[in-house]
Parts: C-alpha cells; sequence; structure tokens
C-alpha cells in the first residue's frame, strides 16, 4: 500500500503492496502455498492502530498497485474458505467507518505468520518469478474501506498483462471487476500496469509504448461505459527509471495514449537495496541524481503533452523492498525530505510512498503498527509545509550539503495564519551548522521543528525526537502533539551534524502566501 499526497511528496522490481503479493501461507515451522492469504491479510487493514495513523496523513491517495498487480486476477466467484468465512462474518458486523474492535485470535495469528510470509515475498520477488493469485469481492470491500474511512482516494491498478493472442489487452477480467467496483458505489482511480518497461523480464511478454498506448485508450473507453467512472481518473504508465529504453517506451506511449491520462506517472529509487550503504544515504551526488531523473522525464513529457501534470507513481529510498537497517531508520529521512523538496521545487504534483505497510524495510509503519521515523517526517511535512513553493537561496555553505527549501505554511494549519513560511533544511555536514535568516526576516518569531534521532545507534535508529522530546503513539488511537520550540527574533536557526527539520517563520507577510 503506497500513500501520497499532492505539492510534494538502478532499474529495480518495487516491493508489492500489502494483500497484493503471493500465495503463501503458514504451516508447522515453514511456509507453504495458500490461496486464502492475500486475501485474509487483509484484515489487518481494520486494525484500528494502522487506520489511525493512516487517518492521520490524510487527505491524499492510497495507491493499490505494484509488480503483482500485473499477476492479479479478480475472481468474483471465488469460493470462501473456512478462515474466509470467519473473516467475513467478522467484517459485516462492523460499522462502515465506526469503531473496528480488534479480531484478536486473526490478528495474532496474522502477526506471527508475517516474517516466515515475509522472506517468501521478498524471495520470490528476488527471482523475479511471479504467480498469478486472486483478489475477491471481500478484499476489495476492505481495502476500499481502509482507504475511505482514513480519508485516502483509492488508486487500483489493473493486470496489463492479461493478453488477446500476446498482443491486445484483453479487458475481460477488468470488466467484471469494474462491474463489481461499480455496483457499490466505489469511488476509484485507476492504473493499467506497472512498470511496462519490465514486462519481457517478469513474463516474458513485450509491450511497445505504442500498444500500450492503445490499451489506455481501450480502458478509458471501457471507463466511458460506467456513470461512476465516466469521470474517473486514469494514471500511468507508472514507468521505471528513466533509462534508455524506459524513456523510449516513455515517449511512444504519450504520442500513441498520453491523452486519455489525467497525469503521467513515474517511478524513482535513489539506490539498489542489496548493496546501498550508510554513505549512499549521506550522499550528496546520491540526492542530486533525483533532479537529472525529473529533468529527463519532464522534457520527454514537455515535447509529447506538455499539458500534462506528472507524478511520482512510485518512490522511496531504495529498490528491492528497502535498504536493510538503513531505510527504516532516521538516516532514510534525507533522501525521503530532499526528494520531497525536489519535487516541488521540479513541479511534481503528487508523490507516491513505497510503501504505507508492507514487506521490506521502506515501509512508514513497520509490522508491529509501530510508526519509523519517515512516518513522523511525512507527518510533519504534512502539517507545516504548503503546495506554494517559494524561491530560497543560500550563502556561505556547500549547497549540496546543506539543503535548504521555502513553501509557504500550510494553510490547513490552524496554529499559522496567511504569510507565514516553513523553511526546511537537511544538514550533511559532520559539524553543526548555523543558519542566519535575512534582515528582513531578523525580527520575525521562529517555531523550530528539529527532528533527531533517539537512542545510542544514532542516525541508524529507529526513533526519532521532535525538540528532544520522543516520538511515539499515546494509544493505539492517539497520536501525539507536534510541539514546537518558540525562538526569539534573531535568533541563528542551530541545524546539528546530519540532522533535519522544520522552521515556521510567523508573521512573515509573503505576499506569495496570502
Amino acid at each position: 500500500l503506497e500513500m501520497g499526497s499532492g505539492g510534494a511528496f538502478p532499474r529495480c522490481e518495487p516491493r508489492r503492496p500489502v494483500g497484493a503479493r503471493g500465495r503463501r501461507g503458514w504451516h508447522g515451522g515453514g511456509c507453504r502455498e495458500s490461496s486464502w492469504f492475500p486475501n485474509f491479510w487483509h484484515s489487518l487493514l481494520s486494525n484500528s492502530k494502522l487506520r489511525a495513523l493512516a487517518a492521520a496523513l490524510s487527505p491524499g491517495f492510497l495507491r493499490f498497485g505494484g509488480t503483482e498487480t500485473d499477476f492479479l486476477i479478480f475472481d468474483p466467484n471465488k469460493d470462501s474458505t473456512s478462515e474466509e468465512k470467519i473473516l467475513w462474518e467478522f467484517q459485516a458486523q462492523q460499522e462502515a467507518c465506526g469503531s473496528r474492535p480488534a479480531f484478536a485470535a486473526v490478528e495474532k495469528m496474522l502477526l506471527a505468520q508475517w516474517p516466515c510470509q515475509e522472506k517468501l515475498i521478498l524471495a520470490e520477488q528476488n527471482r523475479k518469478k511471479h504467480k498469478n493469485t486472486t483478489i475477491t469481492k471481500n478484499t476489495l470491500d476492505i481495502l476500499y474501506s481502509f482507504a475511505n474511512c482514513s480519508g485516502f482516494h483509492l488508486i487500483f491498478g489493473l493486470n496489463a498483462l492479461l493478453r488477446k493472442g500476446g498482443l491486445q489487452w484483453d479487458s475481460s477480467n477488468a470488466q467484471a471487476l469494474l462491474d463489481y467496483c461499480a455496483s457499490q458505489r466505489y469511488n476509484i482511480s485507476w492504473e493499467l500496469g506497472n512498470e511496462p518497461n519490465s514486462f519481457r523480464k517478469k513474463s516474458g511478454i513485450h509491450i511497445d509504448g505504442f500498444q500500450l498506448g492503445q490499451d489506455f485508450i481501450h480502458l478509458r473507453q471501457l471507463l466511458n461505459n460506467y456513470a461512476l467512472y465516466q469521470h474517473a481518473k486514469l494514471y500511468g504508465p507508472d514507468v521505471g527509471q528513466p533509462r534508455k529504453h524506459t524513456r523510449r517506451l516513455l515517449r511512444s506511449f504519450l504520442k500513441s495514449g498520453g491523452k486519455v491520462i489525467d497525469s503521467v506517472t513515474w517511478h524513482h529509487y535513489y539506490v539498489n537495496g542489496q548493496s546501498a550503504t550508510r554513505g549512499d544515504f549521506l550522499s550528496p551526488e546520491v540526492l542530486d541524481s533525483f533532479a537529472t531523473a525529473i529533468y529527463e522525464v519532464l522534457e520527454i513529457v514537455g515535447q509529447t503533452v506538455p499539458e500534462k501534470k506528472v507524478w511520482l507513481g512510485e518512490t522511496s529510498s531504495a529498490c528491492g523492498g528497502g535498504a536493510p537497517r538503513l531505510s527504516n531508520t532516521y538516516v532514510a529521512g534525507f533522501m525521503w525530505l530532499d526528494k520531497l523538496g525536489l519535487s516541488a521545487r521540479q513541479g511534481i504534483d503528487v508523490v507516491m510512498r513505497q510503501v504505507f505497510f508492507g514487506a521490506g524495510t521502506y515501509h512508514l509503519v513497520d509490522a508491529n503498527f509501530e510508526p519509523l521515523p519517515d512516518y513522523w517526517l511525512s507527518l510533519l511535512y504534512k502539517k507545516l509545509v504548503g503546495t506554494k513553493v517559494l524561491q530560497v537561496s543560500l550563502a556561505g555553505a556547500n549547497k549540496t550539503k546543506l539543503r535548504v527549501y521555502l513553501h509557504c505554511t500550510s494553510s490547513l494549519n490552524p496554529k499559522y495564519r496567511e504569510g507565514d513560511v516553513t523553511l526546511f533544511a537537511l544538514n550533511l555536514y559532520n559539524v553543526t551548522q548555523h543558519l542566519e535568516l535575512p534582515d528582513y526576516l531578523s525580527s520575525k518569531h521562529v517555531d523550530q521543528y528539529l527532528l533527531l534521532p533517539h537512542g545510542k545507534e544514532n542516525i541508524l535508529s529507529r526513533s526519532i525526537e521532535l525538540n528532544g522530546r520522543v516520538l511515539r503513539m499515546l494509544d493505539d488511537e492517539t497520536l501525539p502533539e507536534l510541539v514546537e520550540k518558540p525562538l526569539g527574533p534573531g535568533r541563528l536557526l542551530d541545524l546539528p551534524p546530519f540532522s533535519y527539520g522544520f522552521y515556521v517563520i510567523k508573521n512573515a507577510k509573503a505576499i506569495a502566501c496570502i
């Protein structure tokens, strides 16, 4: 499950989201094939803590997509196993968006199974061998309920590898899924295929950009047959890194079918999770590589469909499930915060983070429903940073090692008023850096939100402090207050070595923010 937000937020296969991966189960001391596991796993989406964490990041998008959505078959007539019947009966007793008491026995069993399941998921992905699996009506119900009740708009990825004679897209299964979703009045946006540049490697099927464009036109026509989906959004083509073959496919796709999509989507990861190092996460050169990738994509879009918006449809620090003991720690925040800042500065409207909850180590919330540092960073960004980007310059420091961004403060934050601005900064130096505001802002009061690692692991910690207070949930449904530290006029903004933070300049009276 991926989450995205507007106004910012080496070729690897992305990790699959929860519920869209392989058909595995638990048996004794090992794992085995199980047809019910992907659907039954969705019971965890009813967990009150997970829903509270999701809701705090809303509004936004929830993308159900990834490699395995191209191996996912909707089966409206699938017989229920005894385990699924238990879950369905439990779900039927719950209010649509009301309190959902934990189904303790199911949840305990699934959490016990998860370490084994995760190993199988990652192993299957590394082998690049994928098997078809089914998604049931019940799974769709739970998934939509999770998104809707958490305040997110669901984007659903349809299977693009179902082909007629190996060429044209076979839309019959998508039509069955659309029939069901329309009957339930589910407000959903759509994608078709995930990283088509790697279809041959994943499935042995080659689909060129022209044909994929025709497939999207066909899907748009299919959506137009439903009153509910005549104006539904369609996004694509969700290509991977803009390397030579991918650039060629993207250009061809946009010329063929670019007019029927609402936003152009592409994917980005800085490094391979299997080989990434701590130094990669702190490298200005690695961080700067993202700007080059943005430029290449924007150039193609500008030459083919210049009126279209560009979204980062899937992204994180390291591909291949993330980098162990790096992507789930404080140090990952440098890649994440810089990516949000650069995306907004370059005009990327929406950034979708891989993943909110699922396999690997690049999740925002771990398997025990504990929020990780990037979750708290995302939450602060959401609450403090508005969608309007302002120009900011830096004097007296290496701009690649001290990176600063400036936005209007979020209009959704009741603490602040029109005209306030939010500065966020990353210090890649191994010594403290002191930021001094220009003269016309030196008399202003500033609220500091400094994020530092908590514990002896330092920047490899999975816990984070805000202005010296450890961030953790108060209970399963209550997040802590994000308390600012007021700084008086004329104070320097001190950034410790290898740290990042936000500074809201109050009463700045920025004309662009009024």
